[in-house]
């Protein structure tokens, strides 16, 4: 079996941990949560191009993007040398199934309370978490809807072992370039998919492009790995000492501006093209603070703690979002006021769901069954620097 060998640049023993990350995980994890209120209680806004529901119409899929730079920057981040492949994997089983098959059942009970109904061709790829691999809008989003970002998380985690070995293998002065040939490769997906694929009739005036089209930029776990790649580079960046003095107030105003570009992007490029540049200097932006002490309100023990929780919160909160708005008889024709004020004990709701499933059974599953134990001995606690959420990393 393969062990996570990253390189002379990766190999240092225990590395600092990085609070501010996690604290931007909650952001991310809000941008979600945002995109898909306003989706459901303004849809006319939120495909019309004008109003609150616009404005967070491209949150879910920069928030998704911010997840997978942020996978592959922290995992390179807290790799351990020599580790069994096995091991990682045991780590990251542990990590995200759980929550997975508890909020899947929670979407199966909640269907069938409601008189929905679901097929098997749904639910089986769902379970297996292959569900992104199938071009049917109906399993991809079928049973909990953003479990179809964990089929790609599985994917950077197979190849996580193959990948970083070669990674670690690039000269410290090609590693920009080989992160601006992954941001490249980032853009080149949604031209790709503009120029050789159809697939059927525009899925609204808006979204002028086919369910292949979008299966294939947004939902395809291959395309998505070039946003894990890239996260690689970057942390082999930092770790190489090569990053330079960008603050994070500097890179959080040009990812502002990266997502108002993203909101009138053409075709798909507003999925992650036009925000995946930003990213890739927010994230390492966030690390070097962290690496030189500097404090904000992302390292802050609140917005820890609410990064810890937000693989849970990405999980529950849009059953939470739908069959809360069901049982309250909530319609979709809301004004912008009633959306955002109903928006905030929603997302007090998913908050309280996510921190039960967090204590419950996030927290006792990585305890009891991410490591091998010998028998007669107890059960180790994971690592500060292993907890983590999905779509989210690793905690660094």
């Amino acid at each position: 079996m393969s062990a996570l060998t990253p390189g002379a640049a990766t190999t240092a023993p225990r590395r600092a941990n990085l609070p501010t990350l996690t604290g931007m995980r909650f952001l991310a994890s809000g941008m979600v949560f945002f995109s898909h209120a306003f989706f459901r209680f303004l849809p006319s806004s939120w495909t019309s191009g004008t109003g609150a529901g616009f404005w967070w119409s491209a949150a879910g899929s920069t928030g998704v993007s911010f997840f997978f730079v942020l996978s592959g920057f922290v995992l390179t981040w807290s790799a351990r040398p020599g580790e069994p492949a096995r091991a990682f994997w045991r780590r990251r089983l542990c990590k995200i199934y759980p929550n997975h098959l508890v909020t899947a059942v929670a979407a199966v009970a909640l269907m069938l309370v409601c008189g929905e109904t679901f097929t098997a061709g749904q639910l089986v790829p769902n379970l297996l978490l292959v569900q992104s691999w199938i071009p049917r809008f109906d399993v991809l989003t079928g049973i909990n809807q953003v479990s179809w970002s964990l089929c790609c998380e599985a994917l950077f985690y197979l190849s996580f072992p193959l990948l970083l070995p070669l990674v670690g293998r690039i000269r410290a002065g090609r590693l920009w370039w080989w992160a601006g040939g992954a941001a490249l490769a980032v853009w080149c997906v949604p031209a790709v998919s503009a120029l050789l694929l159809s697939g059927g009739p525009h899925i609204s005036p808006r979204m002028d492009y086919s369910v292949t089209q979008l299966w294939f930029v947004y939902f395809f776990p291959v395309m998505r790995v070039f946003e894990f790649v890239l996260g690689m580079l970057l942390a082999r960046i930092v770790l190489a000492g090569r990053w330079p003095r960008i603050g994070l107030l500097p890179a959080a105003m040009l990812f502002l501006a990266g997502y108002a570009g993203a909101l009138y992007a053409p075709g798909q490029f507003g999925t992650a093209a036009l925000t995946v540049v930003p990213l890739a200097l927010l994230i390492p932006a966030g690390a070097a603070a962290d690496l030189a002490g500097r404090r904000s309100f992302l390292s802050s023990r609140v917005a820890v703690w609410l990064g810890e929780v937000s693989f849970a919160l990405y999980m529950v909160h849009q059953l939470v979002i739908t069959y809360g708005a069901k049982a309250l008889g909530i319609g979709m024709k809301l004004s912008t006021v009633e959306a955002a004020a109903l928006s905030l004990p929603f997302l007090a709701a998913s908050l309280l769901a996510a921190w039960l499933l967090y204590t419950v059974v996030e927290q006792p599953m990585m305890r009891r069954w991410s490591r091998a134990r010998r028998p007669g001995t107890a059960a180790p606690r994971p690592a500060r620097q292993e907890t983590a959420g999905a779509p989210s990393p690793e905690r660094a």
